[in-house]
């Protein structure tokens, strides 16, 4: 049986058999056999009436008041006696061993064995199958048997330690799940026995986080990209001070050595690998080595087509240390030839669809330029075929000393641009631009599992930079069409589970204006890498073809600044911040269109525009960001720096471009200054669009600008026409002279037959009242012309063909 031991002080509970038990032998035991059975009695029997408590304060309690009562204030006192509490005794079971559960409920093991889960600040379960429960100066403990000392059931969370001044009985732990859960909070304990610091500090960090999200919620966006351009700045420069200089090229051949089975080229179906892509482009370097032409460093001028063989005689070309100059495809006759006398190449490659441009160039081409074209046999005079002595040279590579550069700011590239005024002009392009053009697309979050899908002439930067440059700085597959096709587009890039594609603005809206199919959104493409595209058609092309990350990016192929949208956020074209700033300094001044100049102060410095309001964008030229200007053309290099704009001496590259920064830094494009618009995807220089018409014999003068359509990326070309006396304009040979001289796009949709021109203060004329005015036959009083390209011919601008344009029924 249980007694009282008057001896351990304070209530201690002792085993104790009675004289009865011992002298039957075993009684112990059957008493603890018993007790599982008394514990579920006392478990299922419903709880007692409560008592109304007199008005004296009773005394605290680490206990229950009661079967269901509250929890009291943990730690606290012994337990006082269940007398003094006003709880009366009740028997919790009849039968044998009913007396001593009695007894037992009477000094709280019935709590401790039967409802130890609910014990005060304990979480549910105490259990201990090999263990025992004490009780020490009032406070529960749970102690395995023979292993260590006992530990408080919330010393864990209040630090504080069993009282050890009385002595320690125990008491079998009757739950029958056994007191596993004790183990998990000593686990705890370090955890949950914290320093008083440490609130303080993870309430700072709340704080600090929510002001972030509330002041600056782009924080973490531009620090991860301002660290990727740093990473990959500083990755460069460490090469370049342990004396490596490692262009595109070397990254390209030496992927060809490391997966040289991986597909690199896709092209109308067929796969080349990168080994394939860098023995052919071996045999295009061996037939050159071998004819002896070209040393390195020498211009050699490239027209072809979007095809493999442009990359193999560019790599080609590149290995023997030449520096390789794209031409626009588009661009003919006069032009074409002021493209080549720009860049004096000694050789002239034509690829074998575009042998009908080299016919009208060849009687005035330059004597001193050799001409190869990529056939087999010619019917041109003096002029060499490639393909037949690439077939006969080995694939061997050339010496390495051909291709290394002693300086990454080297010229390798040029790539005419009509960006500006005048004639196109030849951008020269370095190995550092060719770098931070290629890792564009590993800014943006592409990786080597990619596919990218390109369509973009290759002889723009964007193609040839960002494309196949950004397959070489990943690794990845690139997939290479002839030329762009709305229609056959996402059937491409199911075809070869393309994941990137490039766009600039006017190809988004040809995909936007096709008739919608099912399962438009049935595709791979996560990415698409461009700039140019306007609002309502980014949120048509993502309603439409689902949730495509669009990475817009700006940036002139000679200009020595770059901004990427990384947000996503839709129109802008990149984000600025102090730190960018620091290491690509950039503004935006005012500019007055009237003189076509910057607005300057009193003090001679130029002004900045308010944030909301449009700005001309000019960057800063420095050693860490150089323009390198122009191809044989040292004025035009000169007439893009601006000088003395803030302070003496300093030196800015001038974008011609109108640039708006929001509240948030975000940064937009807004329009083009100077003779210059954009078409269908293309630059279009006036001044050239000019002098081509001005050579027909009925022309005095033409002043060509752009007009804004409804539905339509850019500015369609108008011009308006001034008459040389006595002379009546002819259609036909208008029509016949645009068409001969002039691409597609740079060609005059409609025409204004004017009796006089306007001109500026500085005697340029005046394109702003005329811009203004456009196209409609309503409100201009002059003669009115369409190019008609279905009737090919320019026709009376009427009122209704004015309305089937506006509604888009007429083509342009």
């Amino acid at each position: 049986m249980w007694t009282k031991q008057p001896s351990l002080g304070r209530h201690r509970l002792a085993q104790a058999p009675s004289p009865g038990a011992a002298a039957a032998g075993g009684g112990e035991r059957r008493w603890r056999q018993q007790l599982p059975a008394l514990c579920k009695r006392l478990r299922e029997r419903p709880p007692p009436p409560r008592r109304q408590r007199s008005a004296a304060p009773a005394a605290p309690s680490w206990g229950r008041e009661g079967r269901r009562g509250p929890l009291s204030p943990l730690p606290g006192p012994a337990r006082p006696r269940r007398s003094q509490r006003g709880v009366p005794f009740r028997r919790c079971g009849a039968g044998r061993g009913g007396r001593a559960a009695e007894r037992a409920a009477e000094q709280g093991l019935r709590r401790a064995a039967c409802g130890s889960r609910r014990l005060a600040g304990f979480p549910p379960r105490c259990s201990c199958p090999a263990g025992v429960l004490l009780r020490t100066a009032g406070a529960p403990v749970c102690r395995r048997r023979g292993r260590g000392k006992p530990r408080p059931l919330w010393g864990l969370l209040s630090g504080s330690a069993p009282c050890q001044a009385a002595p320690q009985v125990p008491t079998p732990c009757l739950e029958p799940s056994g007191c596993g859960d004790m183990r998990v909070w000593d686990s705890l304990a370090p955890f949950l026995m914290l320093p008083s610091w440490v609130p303080g500090v993870a309430a700072g960090i709340a704080s600090l986080h929510l002001i972030q999200k509330l002041l600056f919620p782009y924080f973490w966006a531009d620090l991860r990209y301002l660290l990727k351009v740093l990473m990959y700045g500083l990755k460069v420069e460490i090469y370049r001070l342990q004396g490596k200089i490692v262009t595109v090229l070397d990254k390209f051949v030496k992927l060809a050595e490391e997966q040289p089975h991986k597909p690199f080229l896709i092209y109308e179906g067929k796969v080349h690998t990168y080994q394939d892509v860098d023995r052919r482009s071996n045999r295009v370097a061996q037939v050159f080595l071998h004819h002896g032409a070209l040393k390195k460093g020498d211009t050699v001028a490239l027209l072809m087509g979007n095809e493999p063989d442009f990359i193999h005689v560019w790599f080609g070309l590149a290995k023997l240390g030449c520096v390789v100059a794209f031409l626009n495809f588009n661009v003919r006759s006069r032009s074409l030839l002021h493209c080549l006398s720009s860049c004096e190449p000694k050789i002239l490659i034509v690829g074998a669809d575009l042998l009908g441009t080299l016919e009208e160039i060849l009687p005035n081409l330059q004597k001193d330029i050799s001409v190869w074209i990529m056939t087999k046999d010619s019917t041109f005079p003096s002029v060499h075929t490639l393909l037949d002595k690439m077939e006969a040279v080995s694939e061997d590579p050339v010496p390495v000393n051909r291709r290394s550069a002693n300086n990454l700011k080297s010229s390798v590239l040029y790539i005419f641009t009509s960006g500006t005024t005048g004639l196109p002009k030849a951008a020269v392009i370095s190995h550092m631009q060719v770098l931070k053009g290629a890792a564009g697309l590993w800014a943006f979050g592409a990786t080597a599992e990619d596919i990218i899908y390109i369509t973009l002439p290759l002889y723009h930067s964007a193609a040839s930079l960002l494309g196949i440059g950004g397959c070489i700085e990943l690794g990845a597959t690139c997939v290479l069409r002839k030329k762009f096709s709305a229609s056959q587009f996402w059937n491409d890039c199911k075809k070869y589970n393309v994941t990137v594609i490039q766009y600039i603005g006017e190809l988004c809206r040809y995909l936007c204006s096709q008739p919608v199919k099912d399962g438009e959104k049935n595709h791979k493409v996560r990415l698409a890498v461009g700039n140019g595209v306007r609002n309502d058609v980014w949120r048509e092309f993502l309603d439409r073809f689902g949730a495509i990350k669009i990475c817009e990016f700006y940036g002139a192929t000679e200009g020595n600044i770059c901004f990427m949208n990384h947000t996503g956020k839709i129109g802008s074209v990149g984000r600025t911040n102090y730190f960018y700033k620091l290491f690509f300094p950039f503004d935006l001044i005012k500019y007055d269109f009237q003189k076509d100049e910057p607005i300057r102060n009193k003090h001679g410095w130029c002004e900045k525009v308010n944030k909301g309001e449009a700005g001309l964008l000019i960057s800063k030229v420095n050693a860490k960001n150089p323009f390198f200007g122009y191809a044989g053309s040292k004025r035009h290099t000169e007439k893009k720096l601006l000088s003395e704009v803030f302070k003496k001496g300093d030196l800015y590259f001038n974008t011609g471009d109108l640039m708006v920064q929001d509240h948030e830094n975000f940064l937009y494009f807004w329009d083009r200054i100077g003779d210059t618009f954009r078409w269908k995807g293309e630059n279009v220089a006036t001044t050239e669009v000019s002098d081509v018409i001005v050579m027909l014999d009925f022309i005095q003068e033409a002043n060509v600008y752009g007009v804004s359509v409804p539905d339509h990326e850019g500015k369609a070309g108008m011009a308006s026409l001034i008459l040389k006396q006595n002379k009546s304009l002819d259609l036909e040979q208008m029509y016949k002279q645009v068409v001969t001289y002039l691409p597609s796009y740079a060609r005059p949709l409609f025409l204004r037959v004017q009796k006089t021109m306007e001109m500026t203060g500085t005697f340029k004329q005046q394109k702003f009242r005329l811009v203004d005015e456009g196209f409609n036959p309503s409100t201009v009083t002059d003669p009115l012309y369409f190019l008609d390209n279905s009737k090919q011919a320019y026709v009376l601008l009427t009122k209704e063909v004015h309305e089937r344009i506006l509604s888009g029924q007429m083509k342009l």
